[in-house]
């Protein structure tokens, strides 16, 4: 396979998933019941879903004063519009093609605001780190926090708890047996992937050197928290799920963030992970998937009309680079 073709099939197939995924979802439901869900979108308060979407534009506005707080100590403080609008472009650019947002972010910190690509982007690496620690935390505090129910329904579709907890220890013991042997390894395989986790861990690590690290640590956790009140705020629209406590909310957000990473902006799967993390806790299908396309047109919706305007005044304002 030719490494034009992999980068075609990466590009490809996630948005050929979504647009299944999103033909599967239609045929699963009767007629009935699409239009029960065409009522509930239609009829969802504006109110509730314009303070999700403003949830999520101050999440990302956030997100771009943090940016500065990793590039200070590198001696660099970009204009924090240029930041704004190249987080959402970089967004934006993601529905298209995965993972491409990232290396735009980096680009445009070099053409607009004369950073080095591989500082730039060397911040940015540490946020996704931070990131995949906040979401790993989320995961633990549902799990805690619904622990029953969960183990339930793992009991209920046959899954042995006991065979889980062994796998789950045999691939602990395995990390810290390779995490030992790589230690003592002095291959050239081995030093790439010690020279790759120390970068990560120091970037991670550099947030307590940092001269603001108490505001990035307000940040992470304020960015997070619009990310979840987005998903709260909707639960006012539908009126079935408008009794679901947090703890219960935070698994369908923990659904919802993995269906994200699968697909081009959740396109099809996220309103199907919601809705089925929703019925766990005695949510009809019907109202479930309301909420589920509710939300993510919500946010599809920001990203689409915020990045496209950001994508135009970004060069638009920095002409003169």
């Amino acid at each position: 396979m030719t490494s034009q073709l992999k980068k075609n099939l990466k590009i490809i197939l996630p948005i050929a998933l979504g647009v299944f995924l999103v033909w599967y979802s239609y045929n699963s439901t009767t007629a009935e019941n699409r239009k029960e869900i065409l009522f509930y979108i239609k009829e969802a308060n504006p109110f509730y879903v314009f303070l999700s979407v403003l949830l999520g534009v101050l999440g990302h506005v956030s997100r771009a004063i943090r940016w500065n707080y990793l590039l200070e100590p590198l001696g660099y403080k970009p204009r924090l519009l240029n930041n704004v609008l190249i987080i959402l472009t970089s967004y934006f650019a993601n529905l298209g093609i995965p993972r491409t947002g990232e290396v735009l972010r980096a680009t445009a910190l070099t053409t607009y605001e004369n950073i080095p690509f591989e500082k730039g982007f060397g911040t940015i690496v540490t946020e996704r780190v931070i990131d995949v620690i906040m979401l790993l935390s989320i995961v633990l505090i549902a799990f805690l926090l619904q622990t029953d129910v969960i183990m339930g329904i793992l009991l209920e579709r046959g899954i042995n708890i006991n065979g889980l907890l062994i796998l789950t220890c045999s691939v602990i013991v395995f990390l810290f047996l390779f995490i030992f042997l790589l230690k003592k390894s002095n291959s050239t395989f081995a030093i790439k992937i010690k020279t790759f986790l120390k970068g990560l861990l120091d970037g991670v690590f550099s947030i307590f050197k940092m001269k603001h690290k108490w505001l990035f640590i307000f940040h992470t956790f304020f960015i997070w928290g619009c990310y979840i009140g987005m998903l709260w705020v909707i639960k006012f629209t539908v009126p079935e799920t408008i009794s679901l406590s947090l703890s219960q909310l935070l698994v369908a957000f923990v659904a919802g963030a993995f269906a994200m990473a699968t697909t081009n902006g959740g396109i099809g799967l996220y309103p199907i992970a919601v809705s089925g993390a929703l019925t766990l806790f005695g949510i009809s299908a019907v109202s479930g998937d309301a909420f589920g396309w509710i939300i993510w047109i919500a946010q599809t919706l920001m990203i689409v009309v915020f990045g496209a305007i950001s994508f135009l005044l970004l060069p638009l304002l920095n002409r003169i680079k």
